[in-house]
């Protein structure tokens, strides 16, 4: 098990959509770390390079994340609507909103490369592959790893094959990784999730959201998961290539909130111009709505307007600092260890 080789029980997040490198990736798996690279918004091509990249930079086991295809079910009036009302933000930040249009992500590609180079760890988000997918990635000496928000997900990676479930609680930065896009504002928090599924499941768990410091990476230990799958903490790693806008927005003291007005699909980010305008008629809709608000989002980062783009950060996003990634892995892990025996001693208070 991949878990048990790791100095420190810290799992890089994917951060698909730009933070995710091969650097980053490699500082992380370097530092003793579980580093994770994006395969979500690249081509299998552009993907496989990354890959072989990563290789190239760091002996220390990684892990890929494939986004599972969900249906093309989106409402076609609905992303009518929503592009009319986006006229006032195309005009400001001077460009065209995008066609939108449903793909599956290159999945069927990105499956065949990795059967034909093998990782040591492929992780799912937005969904469960079908049993034998799974199978077929393990053969190649992969472990799988599945995402799931609640109980009920749990038990169906479970019987698909999963190897390791991590458990992403409502707290987290970026998109929600549940099979289906309900509105669940009321999701499970992470340790409430992490306890109820260590009581029925026998696998291996990794715990997600809001977890930015080495007591939080703690809390989870004690909770039952064997490590932290942390993303917020490192988005202003250096290797990471922080958009200076947004990387300035984690320092400040801005309220996060759930939405689905940049892709169509349920995240959470700083609450910001473009959210505050258009969470409340955002239609669900991914990936349709990505492409749609793709070119805007880019303009707006170029000019860093700070109010035009997705800022995806987790809740406890103001612990997160400008260091180089290995340096906050080791923090990190060292935390979690001052962390847990300061816990210790509490323990016997009063005795």
């Amino acid at each position: 098990m991949v878990l048990d080789e790791l100095t420190h029980p810290v799992v890089l997040a994917p951060l698909a959509g730009g933070p995710s490198t091969p650097a980053l990736a490699a500082a992380v798996g370097d530092a003793g770390g579980l580093g994770f690279l994006a395969a979500g918004y690249r081509s299998a091509e552009d993907f496989g390079a990354e890959l072989r990249e990563l290789r190239g930079l760091s002996a220390a086991p990684f892990g890929v994340n494939l986004f599972v295809p969900g249906p093309d079910d989106a409402d076609a009036a609905g992303l009518r609507a929503y592009r009319n009302e986006l006229r006032g933000e195309s005009e400001r930040v001077g460009a065209e909103p995008g066609e939108p249009r449903y793909d599956d992500d290159g999945w069927d590609a990105k499956l065949a490369l990795l059967r034909a180079e093998p990782v040591p760890v492929v992780s799912f988000t937005f969904g469960c592959p079908a049993p034998e997918t799974v199978a077929s990635l393990r053969a190649t000496g992969a472990e799988a790893w599945v995402t799931v928000t609640d109980p009920a997900e749990a038990r169906i990676a479970r019987d698909a094959g999963a190897d390791v479930l991590v458990l992403q609680g409502v707290e987290a930065g970026g998109h929600r990784g549940s099979f289906s896009d309900a509105d669940d504002a009321e999701g499970y928090g992470i340790l409430a999730l992490l306890r109820v599924v260590a009581g029925e499941i026998d696998l291996p768990l990794v715990a997600a959201g809001g977890i930015a410091d080495g007591a939080g990476v703690a809390a989870v230990l004690a909770g039952g998961a064997a490590a932290a799958q942390i993303g917020t903490a490192f988005l202003r790693a250096a290797e990471a290539g922080p958009n200076p806008a947004h990387a300035a927005a984690l320092a400040e003291e801005t309220a996060t909130a759930l939405t689905r007005a940049f892709t169509g699909r349920t995240a959470r980010g700083l609450r910001n111009r473009f959210l505050d305008d258009h969470t409340a008629n955002a239609p669900r809709g991914y990936p349709h709505l990505h492409y749609l608000t793709a070119p805007m989002r880019a303009a707006a980062r170029k000019r860093g307007d700070a109010g035009g783009f997705n800022l995806w950060a987790g809740q406890a996003h103001r612990l997160a600092r400008e260091a180089p990634a290995g340096e906050i892995v080791r923090e990190l892990g060292e935390g979690a260890r001052a962390a847990l025996a300061r816990a210790t001693e509490r323990v016997g208070w009063g005795e």
